[in-house]
């Protein structure tokens, strides 16, 4: 029996029908992680034996007839920058490479609570700040797709064990595309949830210890199918212990039932970002065939007032407010002078950074005003179509790239090089209005690496672009192994 690539919730009712044990599926990854993972290393932080022993319970209590929860025994990894308690969190900063946490972040005790099995966390850039996994601690993470190229950032190690076949879900966090564009790189599912929805105590960053919600971030789930990400969602929703004396989420239906129902806006392209033309393509052939199943598409609607590239420019702005939280003191003093010194038609990404990162308050509330409004043509928008389907970025996964600075990086696309950060650009328009969207595998490239879609859809309104994606996986195929897999 090919356990490997079974998607979470078909082991877990493997599990509660006897067809498997919690600690021989638990096994099954643990080999493959031996075997396989050096090459790929993504399984940097490992806890086979504690997790052997909770395994062990797990079994036990289904044979008296105890039920822990949705996940009973299900073996699982999460994201090396959630504390988990007894084991290291270093976000990969070599000054936190001895830090172990005594608690577990809440996202994680909550599948815990579910019962799951974490057994390992999952490889992360420096401070999850970058669209590629590597730092000084564990080393670089590889795309099982190929092994020259990157899985993405920062959620890269969670994407590139779940394609390798070494866990059936994962736990993320998203605040530049750090879910979604490791999804599409590696060909697997991922979910970033809209915001506000799950709580982000015990994550780094913030530092250890942080009580903070940042702006735009977001904690939700990667998984090899819709299904999973939203078992997992309904898991994970929720206020933090302070809120919940006073409210509860409850997540609205999604909007339809069947394909054929739903009204879906089109953005493929856009030149304030050119896109892969192979990516295009693929999306291209998407259309065609919704389409063909008698779903309304329209590839010219838009929210009214909004464009890719001012709505970028809000986005980075506040993303790199956001980020600059924690910066040392010499750090920030350095950026200020950056920031005040550059001639104002200077637009280098480091200048950019700068300027985000030393922002005044009355500044920043002046550009949250402008995101407010961005919001509400949004939600006009969705008063007419239940999707927006677009890139997730305007590239394929490219080959490892740690050159320094970053804002000094390119991108090659379509044979011209662009700036590394504009990466950013199709993962933003919707994460700063702190929209749900959902990334899934449509297709591969010629050469064969893994396409994605990125389904925008209604703040709060998560289970709609999760639904429609389990529809797509239906047309499309789903995930598929990379070969050798």
């Amino acid at each position: 029996m090919d356990l490997t690539f079974r998607s979470a919730g078909d082991l877990l009712r493997m599990i509660r029908d006897g067809e498997i044990s919690a600690r021989a599926l638990l096994e099954h990854y643990i080999e493959r992680i031996e075997r396989l993972n050096p090459s790929i290393n993504a399984v940097v932080v490992k806890d086979f034996e504690r997790a052997r022993k909770r395994a062990d319970e797990a079994d036990a209590a289904l044979s008296r007839g105890e039920n822990w929860g949705p996940l009973h025994g299900l073996p699982m990894t999460v994201k090396e920058t959630y504390e988990v308690a007894g084991l290291l969190t270093t976000a990969g900063a070599p000054e936190l490479k001895d830090y172990r946490s005594s608690t577990n972040a809440v996202a994680v005790q909550r599948l815990i609570d579910a019962g799951a099995v974490i057994f390992g966390k999952t490889n992360v850039p420096l401070y999850a700040g970058d669209l590629q996994s590597y730092n000084e601690i564990y080393g670089t993470t590889n795309n099982p797709w190929d092994l020259k190229r990157t899985p993405g950032g920062s959620s890269g190690g969670a994407a590139a064990a779940l394609a390798a076949g070494f866990t059936p879900l994962e736990l993320g966090s998203d605040i530049g595309g750090s879910i979604r564009t490791p999804a599409a790189f590696c060909g697997v599912c991922g979910h970033k949830p809209s915001w506000g929805l799950i709580p982000h105590r015990g994550h780094i960053p913030g530092p250890p210890g942080s009580l903070m919600h940042r702006d735009i971030a977001v904690m939700g789930p990667l998984a090899r199918t819709a299904g999973d990400l939203e078992m997992a969602m309904d898991l994970l929703v929720g206020p933090d212990s302070d809120e919940a004396v006073a409210w509860e989420a409850k997540l609205p239906p999604a909007r339809w039932g069947k394909l054929s129902e739903y009204r879906v806006a089109a953005w493929l392209n856009d030149e304030a970002c050119p896109v892969e033309s192979e990516v295009v393509e693929t999306l291209e052939g998407l259309v065609g065939e919704l389409r063909r199943e008698g779903v309304s598409v329209d590839e010219t609607a838009r929210p009214e007032g909004i464009e890719l590239g001012s709505s970028y420019d809000i986005y980075y702005r506040l993303l790199t407010s956001a980020m600059s939280a924690g910066l040392p003191r010499k750090v920030f003093d350095r950026m200020l002078d950056l920031a005040h010194k550059a001639p104002e038609e200077d637009c280098n990404y480091s200048v950019r950074f700068a300027r985000g990162a030393t922002i005044m308050h009355s500044e920043w509330l002046k550009l949250n005003e402008k995101r407010l409004h961005l919001r509400k043509a949004w939600e006009t928008f969705f008063e007419n179509f239940d999707v927006m389907i677009c890139p997730v970025v305007h590239t394929l996964p490219f080959l490892h790239d740690h050159s320094h600075p970053v804002y000094d990086r390119t991108l090659t696309v379509n044979g011209k090089k662009l700036p590394y950060m504009d990466i950013l650009t199709w993962v933003g328009f919707g994460g700063v209005v702190h929209l749900p969207a959902t990334v899934i595998p449509v297709g591969r490239t010629r050469s064969g690496l893994p396409v994605a879609v990125q389904i925008i859809g209604p703040y709060l309104e998560d289970r709609t672009p999760l639904d429609f994606a389990r529809h797509l996986e239906k047309l499309t195929g789903g995930f598929v192994p990379p070969p050798g897999y």
